[in-house]
């Protein structure tokens, strides 16, 4: 299939001066908003809402109104069940720039998946007006959740996720990395800006939450994003792949509907339930082409249901950066497109998901023990859909292209200088907005996650342990 690249949509950009949500506290930091990313992408297609919500010019502010009755709910319902997906009644403030938005009874929920907490107090704890006890979460919101009609969006968004800078003491590393798909041309990456985040519960003064992670839902609206020379048609099947999707098996119990239960599957369609039986024969059909067919047979198959270079152009970014909590080295964290409903007649996508531990947060994992070094032609052995392209010169040379192409200094795309440039431009919008009321993660520090299994790396100290030189001397080094 064709690629195509959105045009930038040429709306009028905001600069005005960001101040703190009106009912919030007034803010005394210096106004960074009217500093331009350096070499922003011009990936925003030509329309109106994303071009707003996620213009990374204007960093929006977010303020969540609950009451406290649904808010001692919330609390309540995640010490029964913590991966519950419930949503809850609020109110929300979307200030950008000069202007100010506001959404009634729309939908709040907690995010997250070994990542996900408690926002305040401990188990059993209702919220205290007195002395409140904070934390970072990560928060879901769907503004339509309650109300079906236009004044429940941001300007025709419907929904929003939030994501706090869990281990991620730089502050960029998802970021970094779904910047770099799209400058690279990766259209099937999703759009996420800085935002800075308030909650305000019952009549109590909002608290600061600090600066968030603004990121756009996969979903139906995701797709119908992507239609002209992307996807082509939105009637298709969505699926997210998560623990044990590496497309070896199709045992039933890997595969469900969201049934929004909090239950993870392998593979979870996010579709209606009464096409999840039309959708699995699909994915399943897929599946077992993709184990069954001979060498040659595959090749022309892969090449007839996939944009081959695109996805390896995708992978080329995944393993750039360090991504090994993915379907070639982990089987987890993406999600798959087909983008029609007959069980042989389709083009299949990847979609790349989840990237906060990238940029050398490292672990033992499957074949890994260094992301800055392993060799990228042996990323995995986990994900068959890599394993079985791997196979192909023609494809290892598209791959190992795509990675020459990302680490050349001339392109501007993953070479350190860059990069360091990216991040310092990043890190100097959001230095003075990260103290925050919750107390943590006070301050940019340039460590990995603590967690991890190479603690030395850095994004921008230069020398043997600054993560895109070890990287590209990987690449570099292929045969």
């Amino acid at each position: 299939m064709k690629r195509l690249f959105y045009s930038l949509c040429s709306i009028a950009l905001l600069f005005a001066s960001c101040t703190e949500v009106g009912n919030g506290p007034e803010s005394d930091k210096p106004n960074q908003d009217n500093d331009s990313i350096v070499d922003q992408p011009e990936t925003k297609p030509d329309e109106p809402g994303v071009a707003y919500v996620w213009d990374e010019n204007v960093i929006p502010e977010i303020t969540i109104h609950i009451a406290e009755e649904e808010w001692n709910k919330l609390l309540l319902r995640f010490d029964e069940h913590p991966h519950n997906v419930d949503y809850f009644h609020a109110d929300f403030t979307y200030k950008k720039g000069g202007e100010t938005l506001f959404v009634q009874d729309g939908g709040l929920r907690l995010r997250g998946n070994t990542s996900r907490r408690r926002p305040e107090g401990q188990t059993g704890d209702l919220h205290s007006p007195t002395n409140p006890d904070w934390h970072h979460c990560h928060f879901g919101i769907n503004f339509r959740k309650y109300h079906k009609d236009a004044d429940h969006t941001i300007k025709g968004i419907r929904k929003l996720n939030l994501k706090w800078f869990k281990d991620d003491a730089c502050y960029v590393r998802e970021m970094y990395c779904y910047d770099l798909f799209h400058r690279y041309g990766i259209w099937t990456a999703i759009y996420n800006t800085y935002c800075r985040v308030w909650l305000q519960v019952g009549e109590g003064a909002p608290v600061y939450y600090g600066v968030y992670e603004q990121m756009e839902s996969i979903d139906d609206e995701y797709v119908k994003r992507r239609i002209d020379g992307m996807f082509e048609n939105k009637n298709g099947h969505l699926w997210k792949c998560t623990s044990g999707a590496n497309f070896q098996h199709t045992n039933a119990r890997d595969f469900s509907w969201d049934k929004d239960d909090g239950a993870t599957f392998a593979y979870e369609f996010k579709g209606d339930s009464a096409d999840f039986a039309v959708a699995k024969a699909q994915l399943e059909d897929f599946i077992l082409k993709l184990k069954g067919k001979s060498e040659d047979s595959f090749y022309k198959w892969i090449k007839e249901v996939c944009d081959v270079e695109l996805l390896l152009k995708t992978y080329a970014v995944n393993v750039v950066v360090g991504m090994w909590d993915d379907h070639w080295n982990n089987a987890n964290n993406f999600y798959v497109y087909f983008n029609s409903t007959d069980k042989f007649d389709y083009q299949f996508f990847f979609i790349p998901y989840d990237y906060d531990n990238t940029l050398g947060t490292s672990l033992n994992c499957g074949v890994q023990s260094d992301a800055g070094r392993q060799d990228p032609y042996n990323w995995g052995d986990n994900g068959l859909l890599m394993e079985r392209l791997m196979r192909f010169e023609e494809f290892r040379e598209i791959y190992k292209k795509a990675l020459m192409e990302l680490v050349a200094p001339e392109n501007n795309l993953f070479h350190v200088d860059a990069s360091i440039a990216r991040i310092e431009a990043w890190q100097a919008r959001i230095q003075s907005y990260i103290s925050n009321d919750t107390g943590e993660d006070m301050q940019l520090e340039d460590i990995p996650a603590s967690w991890g299994n190479h603690h030395e790396y850095r994004l921008l100290e230069r020398g043997a342990n600054n993560f895109f030189e070890v990287k590209t001397q990987s690449v570099l080094n292929m045969n």
